[in-house]
């Protein structure tokens, strides 16, 4: 399944539905895990489709009972648009679920129409990335390769500046800069997101704004890689061809196994969630393969110290 829009070793979360743990300890987390209205929405649109499913229903005979259009109902199980609580309540009750269960995803429901910051940057935050900023928000891992520039959680203020002019002018250009640095967040907050980066060294060679910008980037993620949820490996041009060479990627990891694992895609003008299991795991795999290819954390900082020559 496809939606367009932590270290080197990390295993993939199993795939499980919040209907095979405890209600109990599971609707206790709901304030502190899975508080991204972006994750909360994935969520219920899984349990819809699998109550559905369970209770033996096509999406045709549902969308009737709930008197909605077929494509309407798609559109709500895979996440594409969101669904009122009231709405849940009634397809709950078509599929017989009651009682505690009911009520902790009809709360579900309800967190899924909060506004997350980054709503505060439609003007310059295309949906398609809105989308990829919802579930980095609340991502326990992200693991990633570039091949050209900074990610974004590790520009400066002038870098990822001079990364928009370059790429898409000068429209909006001090809002998108304020949003990336607000994105950066998750890597001080008080459960910070582990991040496994892999940078082509031709990231560290481009000087993007000139010498002195691309200085101090190299500094700025030599201080940030001694915090201990960052690692990052440069991989040299010295280890030749690699499997990651047509594409870079962000692997984004849940800590409720009920949110399944994301692979994200994207370009100028659109991204690509990959949300089959088997698809999570082959970038998964890559990654380590990258990471095993690349310098060590300990030489990575080392040429990050040299700085740009």
């Amino acid at each position: 399944m496809h939606r367009k829009l932590r270290g080197c070793n990390s295993r993939i979360p199993r795939l499980q539905s919040v209907l095979g743990v405890s209600w109990g300890s599971w609707r206790a987390k709901l304030d502190g895990v899975t508080a991204s209205p972006t994750v909360r929405r994935r969520r219920i649109a899984r349990e819809l489709r699998q109550l559905r499913e369970r209770a033996g229903m096509t999406l045709d005979v549902a969308a009737r009972q709930l008197d909605m259009s077929k494509s309407n109902l798609s559109r709500i199980e895979n996440a594409q648009i969101g669904i009122k609580p009231r709405d849940v309540r009634a397809a709950l009750a078509l599929y017989q679920v009651t009682g505690a269960d009911a009520e902790a995803l009809i709360e579900i429901a309800r967190g899924a129409q909060q506004r997350g910051w980054w709503q505060n940057y439609s003007d310059v935050l295309p949906e398609w990335f809105e989308f990829y900023v919802g579930l980095e928000a609340e991502a326990a891992t992200l693991r990633t390769y570039e091949a050209e520039a900074v990610p974004g959680l590790l520009q400066t203020e002038a870098y990822a500046r001079e990364i928009y002019r370059i790429t898409a002018g000068e429209e909006g250009v001090e809002r998108k800069v304020a949003a990336r640095l607000r994105r950066q967040e998750v890597l001080h907050r008080e459960s910070p997101v582990q991040l496994s980066v892999v940078l082509n060294e031709a990231v560290l060679r481009r000087a993007v704004g000139g010498p002195a910008v691309m200085a101090d980037q190299l500094s700025h993620m030599a201080r940030l890689v001694r915090l201990p949820n960052v690692t990052i490996h440069i991989l040299p041009f010295g280890a030749g061809g690699h499997p990651a060479m047509s594409t870079s990627y962000v692997i984004l990891g849940f800590a409720d196994a009920a949110d399944a694992s994301v692979v994200y895609l994207d370009n100028l003008t659109m991204g690509l969630a990959l949300e089959d299991l088997a698809q999570v795991h082959r970038y998964s795999l890559l990654h380590e393969e990258l990471c095993r290819m690349a310098l060590t954390p300990t030489a990575s900082l080392a040429r990050l110290e040299d700085g740009f020559s």
